[in-house]
Formats: structure tokens, sequence, C-alpha cells
């Protein structure tokens, strides 16, 4: 069914998740139905997607089921503007990972889908930056690197500079 799961990220992910919201949990997974939904599922938490809708166009589906927390796993990064987005969600909890901006490689865009594209790539303090402006506190961070089995100088840097942020927040209460 998925031929090529990014299973060091899933790993990571998922452990992350457990530490900071065990099982069982309801869940609204950002983004479509993914093999990362069945993996959490596996692991005792009840998901909920998104359908693919335009976040950027209609951030109040953020809000479309009662739960326990929102997880964006690889989403913030495609949206034009995610502030509106973390502006909008209810729920008190949000796990959330990004891609850090690396500065020996250029920000992700596929040449064959033109919605698989990044508009941004944060550094770690520019995210928790507007996690903090959109009402969230952030509770725990973790980094971890995305090694490439190629040969190069990227592919080098690749094993020893983190390339994805996960960050548990809480929305700040005033």
């Amino acid at each position: 069914m998925y031929k090529k799961m990014p299973l060091k990220r899933y790993e990571h992910t998922l452990a992350f998740l457990q530490e900071v919201l065990p099982a069982p949990a309801v869940i609204l997974d950002l983004g479509i139905r993914n093999p990362f939904s069945e993996i959490m599922e596996q692991n005792g938490y009840t998901v909920y997607n998104t359908t693919g809708e335009d976040l950027d166009e209609f951030p109040e589906l953020v809000n479309a089921h009662k739960v326990d927390a929102v997880t964006a796993f690889e989403i913030f990064e495609h949206l034009l503007s995610p502030y509106e987005v973390l502006k909008k969600i209810e729920a008190k909890k949000i796990i959330t990972t990004i891609p850090l901006r690396l500065w020996f490689a250029t920000a992700y865009r596929s040449k064959t889908d033109m919605w698989d594209r990044h508009y941004h790539e944060f550094e770690d303090w520019q995210f928790d930056w507007l996690l903090e402006k959109t009402g969230w506190e952030a509770k725990k961070q973790h980094k971890w690197t995305s090694p490439i089995n190629k040969i190069g100088f990227r592919p080098i840097l690749r094993k020893f500079t983190p390339r994805y942020y996960a960050v548990y927040a809480e929305k700040i209460t005033k």
C-alpha cells in the first residue's frame, strides 16, 4: 500500500506523541488520512482527519470534532498562513512536527504536484514565536535528523543536522 514510509520520522513522532499525550485520546490530525493515522490508531488513539480541504481557505474546519488534541505532522509548512489555522484551534493541546529550514538545501517543491510544496520552512525559534503569537505555549520540543543514504556533501550534513522539529504546546488561557 505505502511503498516508502519514513520509518525513522514515524518512530520519533509516535514516541513524542505517546510521551505528551498518552493513549487513549481523541485526535484531529490535520491533513488527509495517511499511514501515520493508522499507526496512531494501532497505538490506542481515536483519529479524525481533515479530508484535503484548503485550510488556508477554511481554517474553521479545525473545530469540526470535539477532541483532546490537534495534531499537525508536516502540515504547517504547506499553508500560506498557518497563523490563521493556529488561531482558530479550540482544542487545548497541539502536537506538531515541521521540517526545519536547512542552510544547505532549498525549500521543498514538487515539480509534479502543485500542492506538495513548502511555503515555509521554519527555524525552531520562528515556529516557537508563531505558536506564541497565536496563543500557544510550547511545553516540550524535540529535534531529530533525517540522514539520506547517498554520497555527497549534503547527505553527510543531513546525518548531523536536525531536519524535524516536534512541539507539544498548550493553549494559553487568559
